[in-house]
């Protein structure tokens, strides 16, 4: 699924006319603190910062930009007093003062500071210009660190990038020195914030599958995923071939978290209101319905009519891939539509594949999927806010579903349906006990054989954090990066596989016209008719940030089908060789479709106000 652009760099390099520095330019480590004379922690960080510069010396390159902490009209004082120091040394001096001078910030701590700076005597107009420019100055931090997407003081940045784990001696300096576990860790982590990350890795693995299939290696390839594994209990057996484990089992987890987003979508995302949700929903609707009527205009009847439901889908981790690289062309309101359509677009996917592409089902094993079904809804009444009850009876309900004749991964929508997405109701009760744990365990700091937070709070903070993240969020923290990074790489190595022949497609011409005339023809047309009727009919309002022809555009990047597409035919067609084909088909319309879609976003132009028709 969509994945979001790193927002963890720092916004503007480091000036040695702008910023307080201590070290050499040329130093090759440069750590920039965002901090607060306030912030208890920003002071206990102070001496860490002490203790790394007589490590490194002058191999680093310290710099102090301002984060006042919200709502302290004192913090924001210190630092505008700070501000005003007449030379760089006596800034420094009083910085160290006002982390250090006292347990707490005070007032006391302000009057000396000023009193050193010589501030008391000034005259209106001197103390006017000079307080204006300090303002100035600490506004232009405070600008910085929101552009860095700092949350919390203090935040540090090393060499421009944000250090995020713990602050002992060993972790900092692994952190500083670059050593290759902290360098593997902080390239996986650029990776995957960035946005195009997902669509790059399945592309990676879908080229890898067909060159894996036409080369000598093809015959192996093909029967290692044909492999059977399973298990044996008593008399009873289940044994599944990998490709199917990956299909019916992994994918699950795919589906899974399709089901969360779309349950965080419709109740506090983008679809939450009637208002924000009427246009991507019909852009959907129609992106659905137009493709398997554009199908079934070419193949009406045959053994291939019931094909239909391939061309339906769109495969979101490319589409977002495509816009992401394109940066500012495209606005970020339209990234939005087209996530939220294939969010509406997933819903009908999933529909259509349990009404229509489902086995001969087993009215006993369903019974017992709705009684499972029953108790994950009792969960979800009793505010149970554990994961590990829903993943027990997820897991059973899996197998009921398989053994019902439905497609198993179905049970990874069902179980994100229960599955509580909003915080618990007493938020600020939980707030304030955590607040009143970690205030009582800073009292004890620095008492004689007491080492740090005692074992109790430590249970009591984790029992709060479990409770202040509701299960849906904590599912997809875990589960959506495999998702993305596992799951989907894997169902493309095991089912993009395809033998790149003209016998692949001999007397199947049709079956792929179909699908390539609903992927690259109906996809579009289908979402700029049925959004154009929408804003037509007052129902829906088109955002002015982005035109109708770049709907269009994204309309066409909503034909890359791939993985859902792929699904659905490896359900619809049985034949090797005519899923052989369909797979063909579903790659060429979705490198057109990318293109067409790509080149559209490209040239086209911004948005105007005009939101009432498409001519507009």
């Amino acid at each position: 699924m969509s994945q979001g652009a790193i927002a963890n760099r720092l916004d503007r390099p480091v000036d040695g006319e702008r910023d307080h520095v201590l070290g050499a330019s040329r130093a090759p480590i440069t750590l920039v603190e965002y901090g607060s004379y306030a912030c208890p922690h920003c002071r206990a960080a102070n001496e860490r910062v002490a203790d790394i510069r007589d490590q490194l010396g002058e191999r680093v390159r310290y710099v102090f930009r301002h984060r006042p902490v919200t709502g302290s009209d004192l913090a924001r004082r210190a630092a505008e007093l700070a501000e005003r120091a007449p030379s760089p040394e006596a800034f420094w001096d009083a910085h160290v003062k006002l982390m250090t001078r006292s347990e707490v910030l005070t007032e006391e701590d302000l009057a000396a500071v000023a009193a050193d700076f010589g501030l008391m005597g000034l005259s209106a107009e001197r103390e006017k210009v000079e307080a204006a420019e300090a303002a100035s100055r600490v506004a232009a931090d405070m600008a910085s660190a929101r552009a860095s997407g700092v949350l919390y003081t203090p935040t540090f940045y090393i060499n421009s990038r944000q250090y995020d784990g713990p602050w002992d001696e060993s972790s900092f300096l692994d952190a500083m020195l670059g050593t290759l576990g902290h360098r593997v860790r902080a390239a996986a982590l650029d990776f995957a914030n960035w946005g195009p990350s997902a669509g790059i890795l399945l592309l990676i693995a879908t080229v890898l599958a067909v060159l894996l299939t036409n080369t000598a290696f093809g015959p192996a390839f093909d029967a290692f995923w044909h492999q059977y594994l399973g298990f044996t209990l008593g008399d009873s057996a289940f044994r599944m071939s990998l490709q199917h484990w990956v299909n019916d089992g992994l994918l699950t987890i795919f589906f899974l978290v399709v089901g969360l987003e779309i349950k965080r979508e419709f109740t506090v995302g983008h679809l939450a209101s009637r208002r924000s949700a009427a246009l991507p929903i019909a852009g959907a609707i129609g992106g659905m319905v137009f493709p398997a009527l554009f199908y079934l205009a070419v193949l009406p009847t045959g053994p291939w009519a019931h094909g239909w439901g391939v061309p339906m889908a769109t495969d979101t981790a490319f589409a977002i891939a495509i816009i992401v690289m394109m940066g500012t062309r495209v606005p970020v309101e339209l990234r939005i539509f087209l996530t939220a359509a294939a969010i509406v677009d997933d819903i009908g996917a999933i529909i259509v594949v349990a009404l229509f592409y489902s086995g001969e089902l087993n009215f006993y094993y369903l019974v017992v999927a709705l009684v499972l079904t029953a108790a994950l809804a009792a969960l979800n009444r009793a505010h149970i806010y554990r994961v590990s009850p829903y993943v027990v009876l997820g897991i059973a309900l899996w197998a009921c579903v398989y053994a019902g004749g439905l497609h198993a991964t179905l049970a990874g929508v069902i179980l994100a349906l229960f599955i509580p997405t909003r915080q618990p109701a007493n938020l600020t009760a939980l707030m304030v006990q955590a607040n009143t744990i970690i205030t009582a365990e800073a009292a004890h700091s620095g008492e004689v054989l007491r080492h740090g937070p005692s074992l109790p709070a430590m249970r009591a903070l984790d029992a709060i954090h479990d409770r202040l993240e509701s299960p849906a969020d904590r599912l997809l923290r875990h589960a959506g990066a495999r998702s993305s990074y596992l799951v989907l790489p894997l169902f493309a190595l095991a089912n993009a596989g395809v033998v790149l022949s003209a016998d692949v497609l001999s007397g199947r011409e049709m079956l792929v016209a179909a699908i390539i005339a609903g992927l690259v023809a109906g996809k579009p047309l289908g979402m700029l008719a049925a959004t154009a009727l929408a804003v037509r009919l007052g129902i829906a309002v088109k955002p002015a940030e982005y035109s109708w022809v770049q709907l269009l555009g994204a309309g066409c990047l909503a034909g890359i089908g791939f993985t859902m597409s792929l699904f659905i035919a490896g359900q619809a067609f049985l034949d090797p060789q005519d899923f052989a084909a369909a797979k063909i088909a579903v790659f060429a319309a979705s490198i057109v479709s990318a293109v067409i879609g790509a080149a559209i976003l490209w040239f086209a132009k911004n948005g105007r106000s005009e939101n009432a028709s498409p001519d507009g």
